[in-house]
């Protein structure tokens, strides 16, 4: 009796295994290298047959060997192609990502090109603008996390901002990098569809964009300061750094799960001695604030409640408008 437990106790493991296995292997191979064909279509649905045939024959012994057999070769070609999907930087993309930034450096002087600057009259019409700037390391003295909601507490966009003593800011948000005619798919962000990018922009751009003229939904922005002495910003500024170089010359996926804007973030919290342990509240994105705020990486001064509250700059964002100085007047309190 304890044999055939053990024995169905396994099965039902290897069951649980292969529905999921099977279902990301169709779906990757329906996605495919970003371009949905009717081939793709027909041997996603082959597969998903294989595994089905797979899941039902395993219950039989005289079937189970030569049908595991067959699925894991048919599996491990598909694996074998899935990691051999290349990112490309030679796509035709949506003019919002069209530029990859990058920097050069001098001693302790970064100078940023193909900072975003656009100047919009609806979240979808707009007049492409970039330009170049040189920042010193020596003055750069905060570092602001923006969270930005649209669909309820548990997810956010979240927003870097590195802040100089001459009162200028550089924003970075971290995305998918979508080509022209392409929506988000949360589904499609599994399976190697978009390139990622970092959008390097001027506050009055990527912040602005989201308080003053995304409608459908409207999004709301917080701003937090981290609590970061100035070598620990720098350090942290140099990892974004690197990483937008190493963009620009070997491009790498966006994926919904594991390399997102905000647990990109983390990993590039690697040069922090204590970086905060990962939790779930780095994949609640929405939580990441609070999830700080209980690290003592936010102002504990105030409760959570309150700090939230003061952060809150979509009033005085949509008051300002386009205004030269927005990034100095959102931090009016």
């Amino acid at each position: 009796m304890l044999k055939l437990l053990i024995r169905l106790l396994f099965v039902l493991l290897i069951t649980s295994v292969m529905v999921a296995l099977t279902g990301w292997a169709a779906l990757a191979i329906y996605y495919g290298d970003s371009h949905i064909s009717s081939l793709q279509t027909t041997l996603a649905i082959g597969f998903a047959l294989v595994g089905g045939t797979t899941l039902v024959g395993i219950w039989f012994k005289r079937w189970r060997r030569g049908l595991l057999a067959t699925y894991i070769v048919l599996f491990v070609a598909v694996l074998g192609w899935w990691f051999n999907i290349e990112a490309s930087n030679d796509r035709v993309w949506q003019a919002e990502v069209a530029k990859l930034p990058y920097a050069t450096i001098e001693g302790d002087i970064v100078t940023m090109h193909n900072i975003r600057n656009f100047n919009y009259r609806s979240e979808t019409d707009f007049t492409p603008v970039y330009y170049t700037k040189s920042y010193d390391l020596s003055k750069l003295d905060s570092v602001d996390l923006f969270a930005v909601y649209w669909m309820g507490p548990a997810v956010a966009h979240t927003i870097m901002s590195f802040g100089f003593a001459d009162q200028e800011y550089l924003a970075v948000s971290i995305e998918a990098r979508k080509e022209e005619g392409e929506g988000y798919s949360t589904i499609k962000g599994f399976f190697r569809q978009y390139e990622q990018i970092h959008i390097v922009a001027d506050e009055r751009d990527v912040i602005g964009l989201r308080t003053n003229y995304r409608k459908d939904p409207p999004e709301d922005v917080y701003r937090y300061r981290l609590q970061i002495p100035p070598e620990g910003a720098r350090l942290f500024f140099l990892e974004y750094v690197k990483k937008i170089n190493e963009e620009k010359e070997r491009p790498s996926f966006y994926n919904t799960l594991t390399a997102n804007c905000t647990n990109v973030i983390w990993k590039y919290a690697n040069i922090f001695p204590e970086r905060v342990p990962l939790s779930w509240k780095l994949f609640a994105s929405g939580y990441t604030p609070e999830y700080l705020y209980e690290k003592g990486r936010l102002d504990t001064s105030l409760p959570f409640a309150e700090l939230t509250q003061r952060g809150y700059i979509n009033p005085v964002a949509q008051a300002q408008g386009d205004a030269t100085d927005f990034s100095q007047r959102i931090r009016t309190e």
